[in-house]
C-alpha cells in the first residue's frame, strides 16, 4: 500500500513520494551537531528517544522523548549534546507567517482532548502552518472517515492496521503514513496496548474534525 511505510524504508514521505506538503524524516544524534536553518521552511521536531540539549533561536531547549518543538523558517537551532538522541523532524513547505520564531513543549505538560471511540489526543508545538498532535487510539476499529487537511503520522507505539479502499498494511512503531486530504481511511487498534501515533497535518486545526464517507461531519474525530 503507498500510503504506508514500514520501520526502516527510506526515503521517508516527501515529494518524491507524492507528498507536496511536508517531508518527514528521522534525525540521530550522538552528540553536537551543525547548525540548522532554513531560510524558506518550518520545521516540526519531535524526540522519539533518547536524551539531549538543543539551542532552538537562543533558548536552551533539555531534550527526553516526548518534547516538541517548532522552529520558524530563519531560526538557526543546534543539538548542544546528545546521547542516542533520535528526533523525529517534518518540514514544512511554504508555511504561513507566524508571529513565533520557536516553540518549545512537553507532551505530558498537555491537556488531552477527547475524540470518538474512546480515542483522545494532546496537541504540542504550536504553528500556524500546521498541527501536531500525538494521538491516543484504544483497542478497536475506528469507522471509516475523511480528513479536509492533508497529514502524515508516525507510530510511536502499538500494532495496527490502517485500512484504505478495500486494502489493509499492517501498522507497529516506526511505521509512517500518508494521508492526503479527503482520502477514507481508518486506523485500527489490534492490541494488547494502546496506539499512539504523532501526527502533523495542514492546514492547522483540530484533530477531532473528521468526516464520514458520505460527506457527514463525525461528531468528534475517528482517528
Amino acid at each position: 500500500m503507498r500510503w504506508c511505510l514500514q520501520p526502516g524504508e527510506k526515503p521517508l514521505y516527501g515529494r518524491e513520494r507524492g507528498c507536496d506538503e511536508f517531508e518527514q524524516d528521522v534525525l540521530h544524534f550522538d552528540g553536537p551537531s551543525e547548525i540548522r536553518a532554513s531560510n524558506s521552511d518550518d520545521e516540526m521536531l519531535y524526540v522519539l528517544a533518547g536524551t539531549g540539549v538543543a539551542d532552538v533561536g537562543g533558548e536552551r531547549a533539555e531534550l527526553a522523548p516526548g518534547t516538541a518543538l517548532y522552529v520558524q523558517h530563519g531560526t538557526p537551532w543546534q543539538v548542544t549534546e546528545a546521547d542516542a538522541l533520535e528526533v523525529l523532524s517534518v518540514v514544512v513547505h511554504d508555511p504561513l507567517p507566524s508571529e513565533s520564531t520557536h516553540a518549545i513543549v512537553g507532551v505530558e505538560a498537555v491537556e488531552v482532548g477527547a475524540a470518538t471511540a474512546g480515542r483522545q489526543f494532546r496537541l504540542l508545538a504550536p504553528c500556524s502552518s500546521a498541527t501536531q498532535f500525538v494521538g491516543y487510539i484504544p483497542l478497536g476499529r475506528a469507522p471509516d472517515h475523511f480528513h479536509k487537511y492533508d497529514e502524515v503520522v508516525y507510530v510511536l507505539q502499538g500494532e495496527g492496521a490502517l485500512h484504505i479502499d478495500g486494502e489493509t498494511a499492517p501498522l507497529r512503531a516506526g511505521s509512517c503514513v500518508h494521508l492526503p486530504a479527503r482520502l477514507v481511511h481508518c486506523l485500527e487498534n489490534t492490541g494488547p496496548g494502546e496506539m499512539q501515533v504523532l501526527g502533523v497535518f495542514r492546514p492547522a486545526g483540530s484533530p477531532a474534525e473528521a468526516y464520514y464517507p458520505d460527506g457527514t461531519p463525525a461528531v468528534a474525530a475517528a482517528g
